[in-house]
Order: structure tokens, then sequence, then C-alpha cells
């Protein structure tokens, strides 16, 4: 999926190849985990369904809603993370796509109070910076509040005691963010656990930053 726009009907596709894709990965569980996206500079999103399997899902099954938390169309309830995703549409124009997802590792490091260190390519430059955001319970406008906050200039979230968030420009660009999360936490836990792991000096990841153009 690249930078073009794309019609609606692609777009409800590529919202349940996603949670296909995140549910095989062990990433969200059978009813855990929404997916969201929209045509660009669009004021209504399209999102997953809540209470139902999220592995088969069809796109008769997505719920269209708009920056007011109003339905749309579709006939299932919407996500209990509307108001989160509503929230970031808000705030960033740039976002297109977003993936809240359960990462059982990047999760389990907030938990312990570690947060992620620039200790790959990935994490410099796909990651960069990844706030922990405070406990609110799911589904209310308080952690939507705090997610909106914490939301500028970052491209993904840690939601302690609950998982994590990822945005894009399209759908991909959201869920890459959300597997090298895993990715890099996963390799952050492994060297953490055998010694004190090297970080990539500053220096270095500057240089990173301007190769890539980011």
């Amino acid at each position: 999926m690249s930078g073009e726009l794309f019609s609606e009907e692609e777009i409800k596709k590529e919202i349940c190849r996603v949670m296909s894709a995140l549910y095989r990965r062990g990433l969200i569980s059978a009813t855990g985990g929404n997916v969201s996206a929209r045509i660009p500079g669009s004021r209504e999103f399209w999102i997953t369904p809540s209470g139902i399997f999220k592995g088969e899902l069809s796109p008769d099954d997505l719920v269209k809603v708009n920056l007011k938390g109003e339905v749309v169309e579709g006939y299932m309830k919407p996500s209990v993370e509307t108001p989160m995703h509503r929230a970031i549409y808000e705030k960033r124009l740039d976002v297109n796509a977003i993936v809240h997802a359960h990462n059982p590792v990047a999760t389990g490091l907030a938990l312990a109070g570690v947060e992620i260190q620039p200790i790959t390519i990935e994490a410099v430059v796909t990651l960069r910076r990844v706030p922990i955001v405070p406990f609110f319970y799911p589904g209310t406008e308080d952690l939507a509040k705090a997610v909106a906050e914490h939301i500028l200039g970052v491209r993904a979230l840690i939601l302690q005691n609950h998982g994590v968030v990822g945005v894009g420009f399209n759908l991909v660009e959201a869920e890459t963010i959300v597997e090298t999360l895993e990715e890099v936490a996963m390799t952050q836990w492994v060297a953490q656990h055998f010694g004190k792991p090297p970080l990539i000096p500053e220096r270095d990841r500057e240089l990173i930053m301007k190769l890539y153009g980011v």
C-alpha cells in the first residue's frame, strides 16, 4: 500500500487484512485490539467493531464513524476505543491510519518501568521516540485525552497496563510501526537479560536520521 489515495472499499479490505495479520502474530487477542483508517482529509473513518472475533473480519463488519463519534454507516457497535481514535485524528491531520494492539513484550517492558531504547537501526529510524502514557481506563474520554496529549511528534505510544498505539499516513505504515515496536522490544528484553545492551551513540543516531531523511 503506497501513499496514494484509496477508495473506502480498499481501505476496509486493508483494515481486515491488518487485523488478521496482527492476530496471527499474537499482537491482538480474539476480541482485543482495534484498527481504523480514513481517506486523507476526511472527517469520517472506518473502524473495527466491538466484541467479535478479530482474526476473520469482513468489510461488512466495519463501522464508519465521524469525528463527533456518531455512527454514519454500519450495523455493528464500533470499537470501545473509538474516542481514542477520534482524538488522534483530530490532533494529527497527517495521520490516516491507527493500529491499537496488545504487544506483550512492549507492554511488559513498560510495566517494568523500561522505556524503548535506540538499540537498533529500526528503533532509531522507524520508531524514534516512544512515550509511555499513564494508565486510564480503556474506552474513556480520559484515555483519549491523554493519548492526544502524547501523540504529537511521535509514531508510537505504549499505554501503561494496556497495549500500544501506532499511527501512520496509511495502514501499512501504522502496521509497520506496531510490528517494529514489538521486534525492538523483544530484542531489548533479550539483550537486557544477559547484560546492559549498548545503545547506538547519539552522533550516529543523528547521522542515521540525516541519511534516511527523517
